[in-house]
């Protein structure tokens, strides 16, 4: 079947006698057992719950995988795949990381014994220099977050299993309708699910895919063990979110491109960075690997209050953090998304003060264009008010 059919084609109520055309809220803590000494199917919803159980499976099939696992957010997913390293060992991880990834691998993870590093992954010799013996898991974005970097996941599997360790790719910005990693060599794949997954902001979710069943059973052994499985309400809303997958992204993929080349030819703009406008060699590796561009773009006018000013004179883009949504949203990433960055790692990956991330929801692009033209009118005659006010 192709991905747009698989996404409706499922079980939705494994073993319920009643079989529900749509998967129902097992909105329950606990499980009657038949027996005083041995467990049923479900027990408690901390180790198992039949609506989380219907979405794992559902998101482990479509990124070819063996195991899925669906945690409350997506930072807790990538929690549970860095408990599978001990003290002593290493994360190499890459420069452009969504920044609550920073936070965790910078301010937590060294306090409990394992250290983490950054490199360029678009430099592959760089990666290999930088891999070490105590390096156990690669991790990395692509396209990256928010500069939107294309990072060759084949090779980057091929370092990692060379050294033994494991390969780690979220895979938040494409979701699995656009790229697949295992499909490509990875070993985990995880997701912000709140994002294009559920594509509605309703609901925090985050999700871990494995191939690998041995695998599989540790990172079982960890969700169920720390308790940050995603509830039965949000796990509905999620499923429920991902029927859509591919309309949606057909939609906000086709107006990505659309609004990314009125940018381009913006005289405001410096530079556009979207998938689509990579480099030859980038954008080679990204069409090995994924089949769109995705939603997200990124952008710098060289100003940080004219990008300021563009942001907040939007009327149809939301000022938020997130991205992925039905609806478009627009930011500074510098200030929200990426705020959290640790100090000390500033220099080593700067976002700049100007640059705008704009994600694209599904309204009719016309009105997304006339919306951004009137922003940029207005930032601009502001702008210029501006400085010569300052000049006076």
């Amino acid at each position: 079947m192709k991905f747009a059919t698989r996404l409706l084609t499922f079980n939705p109520a494994p073993g319920d006698r009643h079989t529900p055309a749509n998967t129902p809220i097992y909105q329950t803590a606990t499980f009657r057992q038949s027996d005083a000494t041995e467990f049923g199917e479900y027990d408690y919803s901390r180790s198992g719950n039949p609506t989380r159980a219907v979405v794992e499976k559902h998101i482990a099939a479509l990124e070819g995988g063996t195991r899925g696992f669906c945690f409350s957010t997506g930072l807790a997913a990538i929690t549970a795949v860095t408990r599978l390293l001990v003290p002593g060992d290493e994360i190499l991880a890459c420069n452009d990381l969504y920044g609550g990834s920073y936070r965790l691998f910078s301010r937590i993870l060294p306090k409990r014994g394992i250290q983490v590093r950054y490199v360029d992954f678009s430099d592959l010799d760089a990666v290999v220099a930088s891999i070490s013996d105590n390096t156990k898991l690669v991790y990395l974005e692509t396209p990256t977050n928010p500069l939107l970097q294309i990072i060759d996941i084949r090779a980057a599997a091929e370092i990692a299993h060379h050294r033994g360790a494991l390969l780690c790719v979220d895979n938040s910005t494409m979701s699995p309708y656009l790229q697949r990693p295992l499909e490509l060599g990875a070993d985990i794949v995880v997701h912000s699910a709140t994002k294009f997954l559920c594509g509605h902001s309703d609901v925090m979710a985050g999700a871990a895919v494995v191939s690998d069943e041995e695998l599989g059973q540790e990172l079982y052994l960890i969700q169920n063990g720390e308790g940050a499985g995603l509830a039965p309400f949000d796990s509905y809303l999620l499923l429920r979110g991902m029927k859509t997958l591919a309309l949606r992204l057909d939609r906000q993929q086709s107006s990505a491109r659309t609004i990314a080349e009125l940018l381009d030819a913006h005289p405001a703009v410096e530079r556009v960075y979207f998938p689509g406008f990579a480099d030859e060699e980038q954008l080679r590796i990204h069409r090995s690997q994924a089949s769109g561009d995705g939603a997200v773009i990124s952008f710098v006018t060289g100003d940080p209050e004219l990008s300021r000013a563009v942001v907040e004179a939007t009327k149809l883009f939301a000022i938020t953090v997130s991205f992925g949504s039905v609806n478009s949203t627009i930011s500074l990433p510098n200030y929200m998304s990426h705020a959290s960055i640790p100090a000390s790692l500033r220099q080593l990956k700067s976002i700049p003060a100007d640059l705008v991330r704009i994600s694209v929801g599904a309204e009719d692009v016309g009105d997304l264009v006339d919306d951004l033209g009137q922003a940029f009118e207005f930032a601009s005659r502001l702008n210029v008010s501006a400085k010569a006010l300052a000049a006076d």
